[in-house]
């Protein structure tokens, strides 16, 4: 049994844009209400590339990026009551929160007043650096850590963790369901399960994407219609069409052209990370009562609940597996958008 703090495998960037290397990084001794993960998968996010090239900020290196980890359950804390050894279990994009503010006490910790304590670029109240899931281990305490349902494969569960529930939470908090139209910006790796995720809560899906390339995935997927936005004539036609429209893309948009897709008393919201600033006229909102929003993954509760859904409906990631030595290949890739439609890590590999 592992008890005590140790080190183990992983890729990490030694540095803001340097290529990811095999390295060794700590890992603290299971606690009182600790959970040991032997990591199975990490999905690979477009924000893990944002942080890896300090595209949000000044990063904190070396950087052990990934917050979308699948594994089973090697070890548990005297005081564990939530999982056990041999149990699947997921890791999303968060291990703590203050546990005390109103959001926290909500179960939206995602919104913690204090901050939520990132899986990895982040200092966990021990004033140490978090490493997140290119790693073969991790030590995360239960209340942050997620049961994988029986019907997932694990290597399609670890994007859910971010991809899933970036998606899941605006669908449900907007009442995506049977007679709401519903479209979703960008078929990538959270667009894709946005289309998923919004056709089995029985919405009308349409995908809006650059060009009709995907359409065919698309329509697969669960689209119902699918259209180009370089084609001017997608914003003539869909005028003041949708309930709801997800935007997934971490480029910048015209949000007003975006808006005037929204029907009076819609919504716009964002869901992707640009790194430069966008402007917006606010004359496109406030003609016609629309909102302009902005959602950020889920709480712990509101993720075991998208969890459970996605097996429920036999939904998972599409993906392709890699071995770490393919990390810097794959970054790559999905800067060129490259990919359908999650990069998957095969830890056994690192």
């Amino acid at each position: 049994m592992t008890t005590n703090a140790t080190t183990v495998p992983a890729y990490a960037a030694p540095a803001a844009n340097a290529p990811l290397e095999r390295t060794t990084v700590p890992r603290r001794a299971v606690g009182e209400h600790d959970v040991l993960i032997d990591i199975k998968y990490a999905g690979i996010c477009h924000s893990d590339i944002h942080q890896a090239r300090d595209g949000w900020g000044e990063g904190i290196f070396p950087m052990v990026p990934g917050h979308e980890i699948a594994g089973i359950v090697a070890e548990v804390g005297p005081g564990v009551t939530k999982h056990k050894v041999g149990d699947r279990v997921g890791v999303g994009c968060f291990v703590d929160s203050c546990r005390e503010c109103a959001y926290c006490r909500q179960g939206l910790e995602q919104y913690c007043t204090q901050g939520m304590t990132g899986t990895y670029n982040a200092l966990g109240k021990d004033g140490e650096p978090t490493y997140g899931g290119y790693s073969t281990r991790i030590v995360v305490d239960e209340n942050y850590t997620l049961r994988i349902p029986e019907g997932i494969a694990l290597d399609e569960a670890a994007p859910l963790l971010c991809a899933g529930i970036t998606l899941y939470s605006p669908l449900a908090h907007w009442q995506a369901g049977p007679g709401k139209k519903v479209a979703i910006v960008g078929l990538g790796g959270l667009g894709h399960m946005g289309v998923k995720i919004a056709h089995a809560l029985g919405a009308e899906v349409t995908v809006l994407s650059q060009s009709l390339k995907k359409q065919e995935d698309g329509l697969k997927l669960g689209a119902d219609h699918y259209y180009a936005t370089s084609d001017p004539e997608t914003f003539t036609k869909l005028a003041g069409t949708f309930d709801l429209i997800i935007s997934t893309v971490s480029a910048p948009l015209d949000f007003g052209a975006y808006l005037s897709l929204v029907k009076t008393d819609g919504a716009l919201v964002n869901v992707g990370a640009p790194e430069e600033p966008v402007a917006l006229n606010l004359f496109s909102l406030i003609g016609g009562r629309k909102t302009l929003a902005g959602s950020m993954i889920g709480g712990i509760a509101e993720t075991q609940e998208m969890l459970d859904f996605c097996a429920a409906h036999g939904l998972g990631s599409e993906i392709e597996v890699i071995g770490a030595e393919q990390i810097n290949e794959a970054y790559e890739r999905v800067v060129a958008s490259d990919v359908r439609y999650r990069f998957v890590i095969d830890t056994s590999t690192i």
